[in-house]
């Protein structure tokens, strides 16, 4: 499923990765919040240029290939963030970019990312491979893979917020909530973070993470996955790559529901004046519904913002 990773990611990576990062885009804001009594923080990073953190390990990737492999182009799989993250990266390095995406991508990131020059191949989510067309159009034309999670550095790029993180606190957090789908962000802020815990978070039945922790081995969500609202949040399973740092860094997954889900997005926007989308607000639900512990020095994953306007508006005057 996975092609073999060329290395592993590394915290010097990340540093690496940090500094680039940081030479291109301002950091994001870490936010005091107050939840369930604790004073802790949040990292906004749906408040990147293309509302999402993926835009850290794009760049990091893109920026990396040689001339020649430039000149080849780039092919990457996404459900939207992703996605973004490589046609920026690709349009500011005068690179031709194409992004495998589900047929079921909101609106708003397909049109987002053809605006920034990439094309795109759908494909129908459930039913079709979306590694396995993104590998076979890399072998008919030539172009690099810039996996979405499963690429040492990506996670290195992604890894790079918490660095961002240490330099804005002083130290490392005693925690950090993530957004969990493939362990990119996950692992990279592992290795970024030593010292801090890191908790994944996983939409209900998309838990391939949590039932890999649990079972000390890598394991796919299971058959027949019930709908979630996070399509952010719909990787099938980890990756080798990905594995290595996390059966080692990360403490016991957990899970929230989509009401969950909903009910953090309303909390970031009355509180945060901060929009989320269903993923990116995975990490705040699972604060919020007490499913993770929290201290002074906890940081929270607020990791995009692309939602469709309609359908947040629908979430916020809701109150289910």
């Amino acid at each position: 499923m996975f092609q073999e990773s060329p290395r592993d990611p590394t915290r010097n990576g990340v540093l690496r990765a940090a500094e680039k990062v940081a030479a291109i885009l301002p950091p994001t804001p870490l936010l005091p919040v107050e939840i369930r009594g604790v004073h802790c923080w949040v990292k906004a990073e749906n408040l990147q240029p293309i509302g999402a953190f993926k835009i850290r390990g794009a760049w990091n990737r893109l920026s990396e290939l040689t001339a020649e492999e430039r000149t080849r182009g780039v092919v990457g799989v996404s459900s939207g963030n992703h996605a973004q993250g490589v046609a920026w990266a690709a349009r500011k390095l005068g690179i031709s970019a194409r992004i495998v995406m589900p047929h079921d991508a909101p609106q708003m990131k397909l049109e987002a990312t053809r605006a920034m020059g990439a094309d795109i191949v759908i494909y129908q989510r459930p039913g079709e491979d979306r590694d396995a067309i993104s590998q076979t159009l890399c072998a008919e034309t030539g172009a690099v893979l810039v996996h979405a999670y499963a690429d040492p550095w990506v996670i290195e790029g992604q890894g790079s917020a918490g660095i961002e993180i240490a330099e804005q606190m002083g130290r490392e957090p005693s925690s950090i909530v993530v957004c969990c789908a493939g362990g990119g962000l996950t692992a990279g802020l592992a290795l970024a973070c030593p010292s801090s815990v890191i908790y994944p978070v996983e939409p209900e039945g998309w838990d391939d993470v949590t039932r890999s922790l649990a079972a000390g081995e890598i394991l796919a969500v299971e058959d027949n996955p019930p709908p979630t609202s996070c399509d952010a949040l719909q990787a099938l399973s980890t990756a080798p790559v990905n594995w290595a740092v996390l059966k080692e860094r990360a403490s016991p997954g957990t899970t929230i529901s989509d009401a969950e889900v909903r009910a953090a997005q309303r909390f970031a926007f009355a509180n945060l004046k901060l929009v989320l989308e269903p993923g990116g607000a995975a990490a705040l639900a699972a604060a919020l519904a007490g499913k993770v512990e929290l201290d002074e020095n906890t940081v929270i994953m607020l990791t995009g913002g692309n939602v469709d306007p309609a359908k947040f508006a629908a979430v916020i005057s809701s109150s289910d």
